[in-house]
């Protein structure tokens, strides 16, 4: 079967699938007098019998083909308007048309069926070789609401058929994001580990500065590796799964949390000077992985991004129920597109030689303020810049 009839028989088994077709065939035949009523497929170059009520041994049976020439079904589909004709040989238009002719009918009703996004599926039609009075509002209402009908059963089927496939790509991506997910934090998390456990042995036991610098250089490696893994593993669940989750506690100090990301990044970064003010009269709720990544990145940024000679200010304060988190630099002011996309995923603005990133630190720290009902904003001036992460207690 050639692909154009594969399409022919799906719409034939679409239409038969309604289980009102055939009662509303039936009920064209008892109402009108028609003897031969049908469902019609029909584009520019084929007529097919989609259902049929036939009482006049008219021939056609669901699949069957009429030459598109040959009907009139062929201008409905082109000016989409109903045409009835309650007796042909008297009937001005069409008393010498070449269908009734070629098909001996007397009586013609067809009414386009037109689906919701606008297109022509074919017709609801039926024929006589006896004259019948049709062309009343009754008889075309009813016909109208019928094929209001099966258009709206054809456009349902479709969107399953849209719903099911898509739900199908659904689960395929949670598949694939499953095994992104585990071979992040699995498979690179593992070999990353082992490589820093090593480079901090190396720098236990190293005797000589040359070893101790290289060891100094692969531990930096990893922790940069790690943070880089973090992130892409929130990203693909942000985006792919159910976002960014929390652990709430309320009992643990969160300038524990800071000053632990501080030390931390002081072994990355043993020539910067990080300047600390903390003002913690009130307890914070607070996910205490989560503040400590948002903090790594915010801090990791103006240490990447500041200028080297002046230090970094954090300054952390938790009075009035608000908790303020502020990280500044000195440096050059962040161009007003930069600063327009800065917590987008994969924006990086403009970045200079050996500040290379995957652009997603800010997103996910954006991200983590929010799950916390808070937020950042930035203050970039001529002289510095000020990320501020602010929330309720």
């Amino acid at each position: 079967m050639n692909t154009l009839s594969a399409n022919f028989a799906k719409d034939v088994a679409a239409v038969n699938a309604i289980p009102s077709v055939a009662n509303i065939l039936e009920v064209i035949c008892k109402s009108t007098g028609m003897g031969f009523a049908a469902v019609a497929r029909v584009t520019e170059d084929k007529w097919i019998a989609c259902s049929v009520n036939d009482n006049i041994s008219f021939g056609l049976k669901p699949g069957g083909e009429l030459q598109i020439e040959t009907t009139i079904c062929n201008e409905i589909r082109q000016h989409h308007k109903v045409v009835v004709i309650d007796h042909v040989s008297v009937d001005e238009q069409f008393a010498n048309h070449h269908t009734p002719l070629m098909y001996g009918f007397q009586s013609y009703i067809s009414m386009p069926i037109m689906l919701k996004d606008g297109s022509f599926f074919g017709t609801l039609c039926a024929i006589d070789p006896n004259p019948n009075v049709l062309n009343t509002p009754q008889t075309i209402g009813m016909f109208k609401l019928f094929a209001e009908l099966i258009a709206f059963h054809l456009d349902a089927k479709n969107q399953l058929e849209e719903s099911e496939l898509k739900l199908m790509e659904e689960q395929e991506t949670a598949e694939l994001r499953e095994q992104f997910i585990a071979i992040l934090g699995h498979d690179l998390r593992n070999p990353v580990g082992a490589s820093l456990n090593a480079a901090q042995l190396l720098l236990k036991i190293a005797s000589d500065e040359k070893t101790k610098r290289l060891a100094q250089i692969i531990q930096n490696s990893c922790y940069r590796i790690n943070g880089l893994i973090e992130n892409v593993l929130d990203f693909a669940r942000g985006r792919l799964g159910g976002g960014i989750t929390l652990n709430l506690c309320e009992n643990e100090p969160i300038d524990e949390v800071l000053n632990q990301v501080i030390n931390e990044l002081k072994l990355i970064w043993p020539e910067r000077n990080i300047e600390v003010e903390f003002n913690l009269k009130e307890k914070v709720s607070f996910d205490e992985k989560r503040i400590a990544q948002l903090f790594s990145n915010l801090l990791s940024n103006a240490l990447t991004h500041g200028d080297k000679n002046f230090p970094v200010v954090v300054k952390a304060s938790s009075t009035n129920g608000i908790f303020n988190l502020c990280i500044i630099n000195r440096g050059t002011k962040m161009p007003d597109e930069t600063l327009k996309k800065l917590f987008q995923p994969f924006s990086r603005g403009g970045i200079k030689n050996g500040q290379q990133g995957l652009g997603l630190g800010l997103y996910i720290s954006s991200e983590i303020a929010k799950a916390h009902k808070g937020e950042i904003i930035v203050d970039s001036t001529k002289q510095q810049t000020c990320f501020t992460f602010t929330m309720a207690n």
